[in-house]
């Protein structure tokens, strides 16, 4: 969670090139609209475009700054949508073609998407306008939950069953070879617990004044609701104090351990994440050895338990990619070394790990490895103007999944695993729909997304917006219900 704005992608001059799979084209961006050679410039939605693998001759960007709606050229070839794009939706203006050897396949009333398919063979709708037609077939291998392919322009009257192709209720590996979205159910789904990197500055500070660790009552009915992942924060300074390379202090080791055993001694997950910001006392980490011997501290103590998750850092942002890219494998091949071979490692990324800016920030981070092939890429994506959680509004009730729809598309064409590790909206219902739309797409794409987490629950939140602290939080009261309708 961040508590600045979200600074720009680019500046790039009108001589650069994009590179492969990067922005060449949205709202509101400036940079380059022309691809290096091989790749061409592809609409996704209207607030991203993409390079990607093709012949600049038989070009399918959209390049104007305003919606499909307003624009003659939206229905030409220009304005096709490519592999995995948007292609219809409640709401949705842009166009509804996909590009040659795909076809808009409806997914729910929100969400349409372009798949390999044959498009003289099934249609390129966009909205589900009948309630009573359009019903899954069974048979003894489909499921309630199975996507649902539409047959008319005008709406769905008929379906054909796609057998999920991936089941994340079991230990997956982290990367995935799937083509085809899948609906199915979430692995991790639960609350961030946001109090033990509190009084940011004042290190190692004192327990009880400047921060505290979560309530193990509120962590109890959490799980009695269902919930079944926490992401644990905390502060690098306090856990290794006066250097990164430093032992880790015994007490605040204590009162980590006692909370993440208090979580999977219930059968949960206990997600463990340095609330840094790729940052140690304020300055850039450098040194990636060091960073390697802190995680490699860190393993050691939590190697015997497969249900703790090690989370590489909070929101790198404003950093060297490339810096960005090896503090991410050091932590990686620390934690291996030390003797950690089972538990999953979440990586994040630059750019605040934005998803509406991953695909085009992030693409160098396809290239990290793990031995037991257990990574999950995790991103955050608010729904405010800016992308940064700090207003009770919502943009739109689609900015959600027009926001993460890159980065469902980089996860699969890379084959990767994908986390939604913060998100949160108002108390409102706009955003309430808009919430509802974003884990619609997260679900019925499973075969990439593995879960979610709503930011953020702890006991010195009081009367914050989205606080989902029990029992009178204000995402708590306003939320509950309807996020367990996600639970695995």
């Amino acid at each position: 969670m961040k508590s600045s704005a979200l600074t720009a992608i680019f500046a790039t001059g009108a001589a650069a090139q994009s590179g492969a799979w990067g922005q060449c084209g949205g709202l509101n961006y400036s940079g380059s609209t022309s691809c290096v050679a091989g790749y061409h410039c592809v609409f996704v939605n209207d607030w991203y475009s993409q390079c990607q693998p093709g012949d600049v001759s038989t070009p399918t960007s959209k390049t104007s700054s305003t919606a499909a709606s307003t624009s003659s050229a939206a229905t030409s070839s220009v304005a096709q949508i490519g592999p995995w794009g948007q292609c219809g939706g409640s709401g949705y203006s842009g166009s509804t073609v996909c590009v040659s050897g795909y076809k808009c396949v409806y997914s729910n009333d929100w969400f349409s998407q372009c798949v390999p398919g044959d498009a003289t063979t099934a249609t390129s709708t966009t909205l589900k306008t009948s309630t009573t037609s359009a019903i899954p077939s069974t048979s003894a291998t489909s499921t309630d939950d199975e996507a649902c392919e539409a047959t008319s322009t005008d709406e769905a009257t008929s379906v054909t069953s796609v057998t999920p192709t991936t089941s994340t209720t079991s230990s997956a590996p982290a990367s995935t070879t799937s083509t085809t979205p899948s609906k199915g159910k979430f692995k991790w789904f639960g609350i961030n617990q946001s109090c033990a990197e509190f009084g940011q500055g004042t290190y190692p500070g004192t327990w009880g004044t400047h921060f505290t660790f979560p309530s193990t009552s509120s962590i109890q009915t959490l799980l009695n609701d269902g919930y079944n992942s926490f992401r644990i924060a905390f502060s690098m300074e306090r856990l290794a104090v006066g250097q990164v390379t430093a032992p880790l202090d015994a007490g605040y080791l204590k009162n980590l351990t006692d909370t993440v055993n208090y979580i999977t001694s219930r059968g949960a997950w206990a997600i463990i994440e340095p609330h840094n910001f790729g940052r140690y006392n304020g300055n850039i980490i450098t040194d990636t050895a060091a960073f390697g011997t802190f995680w490699s501290n860190i393993a050691k103590a939590f190697q015997s338990n497969s249900l703790v998750v090690f989370d590489t850092n909070n929101e790198y942002h404003d950093m060297d990619q490339t810096l960005v890219f090896n503090l991410n494998q050091a932590a990686i091949t620390a934690i291996r070394a030390a003797g950690a071979t089972s538990q999953y490692i979440f990586i994040e990324g630059n750019q605040w790990t934005g998803a509406w800016a991953w695909a085009a920030t992030n693409q160098n981070l396809a290239g990290l490895t793990d031995p037991q092939n257990k990574l999950v890429y995790q991103m955050h994506q608010y729904l405010d103007s800016d992308s940064s959680g700090t207003h009770d509004t919502c943009v739109s009730t689609t900015i959600g999944v027009e926001r993460v729809v890159s980065a469902t598309n980089w996860l699969r064409a890379n084959g990767k695993l994908g986390f939604l590790g913060e998100f949160a909206g108002g108390p409102n219902d706009n955003c309430k729909t808009a919430v509802t739309k974003l884990l619609d797409h997260l679900r019925d794409n499973s075969d990439v997304w593995t879960g979610a987490l709503w930011w953020a629950g702890g006991p010195w939140w009081g009367d914050y917006m989205f606080s989902f602290e029990p029992p009178s939080g204000t995402g708590y009261t306003y939320y509950n219900s309807l996020l367990k309708q996600y639970l695995v």
